[in-house]
């Protein structure tokens, strides 16, 4: 095996990125514009959503920043706004976002273990949003790591929290891999000296992840294989 210790990004790795954020991110922005079109449009345009085909764009901050920082991208188009309110209703409404798991994820995680290899998730989403979407997938007992932005590590693209991650399960980062669909996860795998593995479930394509990964999968299911080889 190439590796003892795997930590995962949430969105876009063990969940279909697409198929699960587009539809809570139209309903999050016709909540906070509350009927007002122009306000609609604004907060669309300011956090990079599409109204038209109802998608998230390729550069919007909601693919890999942190809930405060996309907070923050919506509060800019809604004059006297807090950021903190948004923030919290971001953070309660991604909870129960319906989830889209790219591959069955317990059949999948439940082989890893049983190769010995510790698992870990690290998102740039809350902890509380993480436990939330892992329990309901009905896989939260397989990580022996779950951390958000908030978890107090850091964020991606800082190795800071993937450092925790080797450290928390006793693994050297040289004998890890961080798995992700976006360069911010790639790049803090890099940086905290880990293999590093991009997949295709996010918006990101090849040529956005090949830079910073070694290798470049269509999803997460393919992993075994590639960590045999």
């Amino acid at each position: 095996m190439r590796a003892d210790a795997i930590c995962f990004d949430k969105d876009g790795t063990l969940f279909d990125f697409a198929k699960t954020w587009n539809v809570w991110a139209g309903q999050v922005i016709a909540d906070l514009a509350d009927g007002d079109t122009d306000l609609h449009e604004g907060i669309a345009r300011a956090c990079g959503y599409d109204i038209a085909t109802e998608s998230i764009l390729d550069h919007s901050p909601i693919i890999a920043a942190t809930n405060r920082q996309v907070a923050e991208s919506m509060a800019s188009a809604i004059p006297g706004c807090k950021v903190e309110d948004i923030e919290r209703h971001l953070t309660l409404t991604a909870a129960s976002a319906p989830l889209a798991p790219a591959v069955p994820l317990l059949p999948f995680l439940t082989d890893l273990t049983r190769r010995g290899i510790a698992l870990g998730v690290m998102t740039n989403d809350t902890e509380y949003g993480a436990r939330a979407h892992l329990k309901s997938a009905g896989v939260l007992d397989r990580f022996d790591f779950v951390a958000g932005f908030d978890s107090g590590y850091g964020a991606k693209p800082s190795p800071d929290p993937l450092l925790a991650f080797c450290s928390s399960v006793s693994a050297e980062p040289a004998r890890s891999v961080m798995v992700g669909d976006s360069s911010h996860d790639l790049r803090a795998g890099r940086a905290a000296g880990m293999q590093t593995v991009g997949v295709l479930t996010g918006l990101a394509v090849e040529a956005d992840l090949g830079p910073y990964a070694d290798v470049v999968l269509p999803d997460i299911g393919h992993l075994t294989t590639w960590l045999i080889g």
